[in-house]
């Protein structure tokens, strides 16, 4: 689940999500062990999304206002090196 639409929700919906998302997570768990689990990855995404869904109640019942994405700073390319040349010997 992106973020914007955790954040779109009230805070006991959240939890009602949370709540969801770990009796997921446990019968995961128990497919993984039978080995009748057959997407590995959904494990990874289920754990994600309760840690983001408890993290967005937090900052809810704190208080704090939602963080704002920082502006994507591009770097500009390196200036082309020039390549070192061997200097001539100097006839004496």
């Amino acid at each position: 689940m992106k973020p914007g639409d955790i954040r779109a929700m009230t805070v006991d919906q959240l939890d009602d999500e949370v709540l969801k998302l770990k009796k997921e997570r446990f019968n995961l768990r128990f497919q993984r062990a039978t080995g009748q689990l057959e997407n590995t990855a959904r494990v990874r995404q289920v754990r994600r999304d309760i840690a983001r869904m408890k993290t967005i109640a937090a900052e809810k019942r704190s208080g704090r206002p939602a963080p704002t994405p920082a502006p994507v700073q591009r770097e500009k390319p390196a200036a082309k090196r020039k390549r070192a040349t061997r200097s001539k010997a100097k006839p004496e």
